[in-house]
């Protein structure tokens, strides 16, 4: 109760006035300190955005819903309106431009992930089946696939005969997923599906790669992807900085099921959640970067 009477009080009051004094005594607003004072990356670009969030003018609580259009509008009146001078500080123009890019960006990328998910999987889509088949191309190369519904879908981790079904969570995001892994690392892809197939610890390789995905988009909705997206991309992310993000969760949680040895696969629960935990507490550190560090194919 204290905290949040005290939370109450700094924002409401002495926030303002702790600002006003130290623009005083160094001639800077608070969005030039941040600026100024850290370096390109989340610990500067949250910062921004909660100076911007907790602003009481309209100016700069608006410009966290600008779009990359106008961003340079944006940064211009924000200037105008804190009376900034680019003769004074000629570097704060293009920090704060980056800064809300990448913010603004992070906005745009969550509509972008969200309009995939929400897109049902199709077997009347001619790209959607292709796509499909593109993903048993990439994984078995040396297999023919005997017709479109077998029961060999199985053998790279789905469920029945027919893969659609399986694609209802997360929708085409799940499929794109899962053809970006395979097709930008085909030697990791496969061989973290020869691990899947291992005859003791062995998992359904698609379906956890759905549900993976299903991770990786929660962790995108709640905002915790952002310091990792703040730190690895210098701009606005995009759906592709997406998609390496699953790719790292697949290789790493992989890694993390081998080594620790489910006795079975019953278990999955425990582990996923236990994997979530860890890339969390990842997820916490200012200067994170959930990259896939393994040579390129």
């Amino acid at each position: 109760m204290f905290g949040y009477i005290w939370q109450y009080v700094y924002t409401s009051f002495l926030r303002y006035w702790l600002k006003w004094l130290i623009r005083q005594a160094t001639g800077k607003c608070e969005l030039q300190r941040i600026c100024s004072g850290y370096k390109p990356g989340a610990t500067r670009t949250r910062k921004a955005e909660y100076s911007l969030q907790a602003s009481k003018n309209k100016v700069l609580r608006r410009a966290l819903e600008t779009n990359k259009d106008n961003l340079e509008q944006c940064v211009d009146q924000i200037m105008k309106e804190k009376n900034i001078k680019s003769q004074k500080d000629p570097l704060f123009k293009g920090s704060l431009h980056t800064c809300l890019l990448q913010i603004t960006g992070y906005n745009t990328l969550y509509v972008s992930v969200e309009d995939l998910r929400k897109e049902v999987f199709s077997s009347e889509n001619p790209e959607h089946e292709a796509m499909l088949l593109k993903l048993w191309d990439l994984l078995m190369p040396a297999v023919k696939l005997e017709s479109r519904i077998t029961k060999q879908w199985g053998d790279i981790g789905f469920q029945g005969d027919d893969p659609k079904t399986d694609f209802r969570g997360m929708g085409l995001l799940g499929l794109i997923n899962l053809v970006f892994f395979s097709e930008n690392y085909t030697a990791e892809a496969r061989q973290v599906l020869s691990h899947a197939n291992h005859p003791k610890l062995g998992y359904s390789y698609a379906i956890v790669g759905i549900n993976l995905t299903e991770m990786a988009y929660s962790l995108l909705k709640s905002g915790a992807l952002k310091p990792h997206f703040y730190n690895t991309v210098q701009g606005a992310p995009e759906l592709r900085h997406f998609h390496q993000l699953y790719c790292y969760l697949a290789y790493e949680f992989d890694k993390f099921w081998m080594a620790e040895e489910p006795e079975s696969i019953m278990q999955f629960n425990q582990y996923r959640e236990k994997f979530h935990d860890i890339v969390k507490s990842h997820l916490t550190d200012s200067g994170v970067s959930l990259t896939l560090t393994v040579g390129t194919n």
